[in-house]
């Protein structure tokens, strides 16, 4: 008898404990978009990593398409305990976030010393109002490619450094019947032209706001367009790129019926495979050049992950993001996602196989401007992109479109 009493006890004791860890255990729901970067399988991975070294904290993975990420997010936003603690967003949304409380300020959880590890461009990422409202994870931009066979048969020593350069390397292009249209581009009235009128504003070294008025009819961001229709009435932009996305220009430029083009940083990989380019292994790339030598251009199309207004677990939040966007992760799937850390760019392991992309994003990354950014980001992008394309269509000036678009969106901001 006295056995079994031993035994019912140790029992107890041990049901005891598991019970009291399941129930120490903290739960997180965690969403995600399904393509793109870092795949499913590779976030799983991660996320089973984690919980190896955090096994107090349980991570619920949810992944969606990018386009059903900012509205499943806000759908989500009143569901409380039942809701997300962690989510993926894009850079567009965390003035619309912030202003609506649908994450959590976490500018006093990041460690001051962290600012000159990580690439300042990829701070824009999770940046508005002064305050840092997550991690920046995954990082992208758009670069200049460039045709190495043209430019060699053209006579063209190296890529350009300036946009008057590339304006002119294009012209001897055209005069030497090497190809139709040297540049192509995505300008379809979609959020990619945004992506391109913004880099090319960066060149200028323009601004979309200032002392929160638009700017888009003077400086900078004017001198973009002018720029782009420039281009297409000199026949040197491909006429279609006023239709093109970025697969459109991937296919163009990957034919050979182009010897540049401004694209993310999938282009590379794709157009230097033979099964998918007539160019494989003639794909240069470097930074989209500015207008002078002393700096490069580059728009922000990176995504950060933050921290939900009603989570009711932000440390356990914080440790899962802290580890998702660490060095030694972010390094390990660097051939998917480069690294948001300056020092990871000069191992041997992430350069190969991509040395020029590598060089290329060290600066281009540091670069990284950002879409105006506003509470109503989807109103402004849809009236930039309807006065970009007259423009370009040769239905309306450059400025007079411009002051329109300062009109209207001085209304929404």
């Amino acid at each position: 008898m006295k056995t079994y009493k031993s035994w019912l006890a140790l029992t107890l004791t041990a049901a005891f404990s598991v019970s009291s860890y399941a129930s120490a255990q903290t739960t997180i729901n965690a969403l995600f978009m399904s393509q793109a970067a870092y795949s499913k399988n590779d976030i799983e991975a991660m996320t089973q990593d984690f919980s190896k070294a955090n096994p107090d904290i349980k991570v619920n993975l949810e992944f969606v398409p990018y386009e059903a990420l900012h509205d499943k997010i806000i759908a989500a936003k009143g569901a409380g305990a039942n809701g997300y603690d962690v989510v993926l967003y894009d850079v567009i949304w965390p003035a619309e976030f912030a202003k609506f409380k649908v994450l959590k300020d976490v500018t006093q959880r990041i460690d001051p010393s962290l600012q000159d590890q990580i690439f300042k461009g990829a701070w824009t990422t999770v940046q508005y109002d002064h305050k840092y409202w997550g991690m920046p994870w995954i990082l992208d931009t758009k670069y200049l490619f460039y045709n190495k066979k043209i430019l060699k048969e053209a006579g063209i020593q190296h890529p350009p450094k300036t946009l008057q350069e590339l304006y002119d390397q294009a012209s001897l292009i055209k005069q030497k019947g090497l190809v139709k249209y040297p540049l192509v581009w995505s300008w379809s009235q979609s959020e990619a032209l945004i992506c391109d009128y913004t880099t090319l504003t960066s060149a200028y070294q323009g601004k979309f706001f200032n002392n929160g008025q638009p700017q888009f009819a003077t400086g900078g961001a004017l001198e973009a367009l002018t720029f782009m229709k420039k281009t297409l009435d000199s026949g040197l932009s491909n006429p279609n790129s006023r239709e093109y996305l970025e697969e459109d220009v991937r296919k163009v430029f990957s034919s050979g019926d182009a010897a540049f083009a401004m694209n993310w940083t999938y282009m590379y990989n794709l157009a230097n495979d033979p099964k998918q380019s007539q160019i494989a292994g003639e794909v240069g790339v470097v930074p989209m050049p500015g207008d002078d030598t002393q700096h490069v251009a580059a728009v922000n199309g990176s995504m950060g992950l933050g921290i939900t207004q009603a989570s009711q677990y932000p440390d356990a939040d914080w440790k899962y993001i802290s580890y998702l966007t660490s060095q030694k992760v972010q390094e390990k799937y660097a051939k998917l996602s480069l690294p948001i850390w300056k020092s990871s760019y000069d191992k041997p392991a992430i350069q190969q196989g991509q040395e020029e992309l590598v060089e290329a994003a060290k600066q281009s990354i540091g670069a990284m401007f950002a879409r105006p950014q506003t509470a109503q980001y989807p109103r402004l992008s849809n009236t930039l992109q309807q006065q970009l394309q007259l423009v370009l269509q040769g239905k309306q000036p450059a400025e007079k479109s411009m002051q329109r678009a300062d009109r209207v969106i001085s209304r929404l901001h």
